[in-house]
This record gives structure tokens, sequence and C-alpha cells, in this order.
């Protein structure tokens, strides 16, 4: 994959779907880093954005992901 827009004007198609609640129906949400985590479900379907602090094996990632 090749360097894309998270940001701005010529942001791409899938960071739209992931910032917008308009596309992604959850909420609004802005890129705070590279370490922003999106968890989409099995239907395509963003269910949660989580705080770059939180670490990936946190306790609600892990509960989510184990359903």
């Amino acid at each position: 994959m090749s360097k894309i827009s998270v940001k701005g004007k010529d942001i791409h198609k899938v960071y739209q779907f992931l910032t917008q609640k308009s596309k992604n129906g959850l909420k609004d949400s802005e890129v705070e880093s590279n370490f922003q985590k999106y968890l989409i479900n099995e239907k395509g379907q963003l269910e949660k954005v989580i705080s770059p602090q939180v670490l990936p094996t946190d306790a609600s990632i892990v509960n989510w992901i184990n359903g």
C-alpha cells in the first residue's frame, strides 16, 4: 500500500469512512496518530474508535475480538 492522506481535502476514501459519521453510521472522529484503532465487524461496519493511548492488548479490545 502506498502512502495515503488521513486528513484534509485529499483524505483517502478509507479514512473518509472511518472518520465521518455520515459514511460509517457510528460517529465523527479524527485521526490522532498512527496508533489510532478502528474496530470493524465481519459485516464491514465500524463498531468502535479507540484512542491511540490504548494498547492493542487492552481488555476492551481483546474482549471485542473474542466476542
